[in-house]
């Protein structure tokens, strides 16, 4: 046994190397923000007439197309994994799509569907509808994004769920929407939140689509994203500050997801 560990370690140090090198890629660039901001810098940015608007615009807009994507998802997510149809498989399909298509090409499709020549463009003109450089675009561009990260996980929480406890909660009377509310739900809750939580940092790091279909006006639709972008062109520290608080968000991010699983582990461990 000793001797075949000796065998593998010269590759393990190999590949502990080589993982090193890419560790440090990932974490250097974060460490140098840190390293180029200081307490008085980040006060300053912070008062900056561009911070607050696009914060405020930042948690408000990812808000809406949260709730969006959790109001319409979660019974596509469900529908994806109870079903043995082949049409759930393209729909499948299609939904993750968007996770390989740049961002920009996103931000063109939806121009050329919402847009004044695009193909809803004059069924919206008719009814005194605009969407693009508003909001509401921000909104749909976050939606377009982020859907498909909290579409696959809540899929794929959902098909953990046994069908066998949803035949006893039908036994016992529950109809098939209290069933899924009282015991699919709930038994899916990890998965469907750490599938919101990445769905709402991808939807809080939107810029691409965002910059295509809603513009960067300041108050509208200048997200953080986008003031970094902005704020790159008249001062670098504003921009770093920015960029570190959205790191920032981020850590807390990844700390509530790993405190959740960390809870889920815990209670399934105490089942007999």
């Amino acid at each position: 046994m000793n001797g075949s560990r000796n065998t593998f370690r010269p590759l393990a140090w190999i590949g502990g190397m080589l993982g090193g090198c890419l560790v440090a890629l990932l974490v250097l660039p974060l460490v140098a923000l840190v390293a180029m901001t200081s307490p008085s810098q980040i006060f300053t940015a912070a008062s900056h007439p561009m911070f607050a608007p696009a914060l405020w615009l930042s948690l408000k807009t990812t808000s809406i197309s949260l709730l969006v994507i959790g109001v319409l998802g979660t019974p596509l997510a469900w529908w994806l994994a109870t079903s043995r149809r082949r049409l759930a498989r393209v729909v499948s399909l299609l939904v993750e799509l968007p996770v390989v298509v740049p961002p920009a090409v996103i931000g063109v499709a939806l121009l050329m569907t919402f847009g004044r020549q695009g193909l809803l463009g004059g069924v919206l003109a008719e009814l005194g509808v605009s969407v693009v450089f508003t909001t509401t675009a921000v909104i749909l561009a976050q939606v377009v994004v982020a859907a498909p990260f909290y579409i696959k996980a809540a899929a794929s929480a959902f098909v953990e769920v046994d069908p066998e406890l949803l035949t006893v909660a039908r036994s016992l009377g529950a109809t098939p929407a209290q069933a899924i509310a009282r015991v699919a739900l709930p038994m899916a809750w990890p998965g469907l939140f750490a599938g919101a939580s990445v769905a709402w940092a991808r939807a809080l790091g939107e810029f691409g689509a965002t910059l295509l279909f809603a513009g960067n006006m300041m108050g509208k639709t200048q997200t953080m994203p986008l003031a970094i972008f902005g704020a790159l062109e008249v001062d670098v520290q504003l921009a770093i500050v920015f960029s570190l608080l959205l790191v920032a968000l981020g850590a807390l991010l990844l700390g509530a997801l790993q405190y959740v699983a960390t809870m889920n582990a815990r209670d399934r461990a105490s089942l007999p």
